[in-house]
C-alpha cells in the first residue's frame, strides 16, 4: 500500500482526491517531525514509532577486508500494537 493508496480510500469520506493528498501528506509530516524531535508516535490499535541510535560496532570492507569501527546511527522502529493481530480486529 501506498501513500496514494491511503489518500483514494480517504477520498471516498473526503470531498476530493487532492484535499486527501493533503491530509495523508500533512499527517506523515507531522509523525515525521515528531520522530526527528525524539518523540514517540503512538497510533492506538495499529503501534507506535520511535528513534533510537544503535551503537557503535565492529565491520570490515567488503573489497578490502580491512577492519573498521561502524559510527552509531539513529533509526526507527516499528513496534505493533497488541490488538494489531488479534482476530477481532479484523486484520487476520
Amino acid at each position: 500500500m501506498t501513500k496514494n493508496d491511503i489518500a483514494c480510500a480517504l477520498s471516498k469520506m473526503l470531498s476530493s482526491k487532492k484535499e486527501a493528498n493533503v491530509v495523508v501528506n500533512k499527517m506523515f509530516e507531522e509523525m515525521g517531525n515528531a520522530i526527528k524531535n525524539g518523540e514517540k508516535v503512538v497510533i492506538t490499535g495499529f503501534g507506535s514509532f520511535n528513534i533510537f541510535e544503535t551503537k557503535t560496532k565492529n565491520g570490515r570492507n567488503p573489497k578490502t577486508g580491512q577492519k573498521l569501527l561502524i559510527a552509531p546511527m539513529k533509526k526507527i522502529r516499528f513496534k505493533p500494537s497488541k490488538d494489531f493481530f488479534s482476530e477481532s480486529n479484523g486484520v487476520l
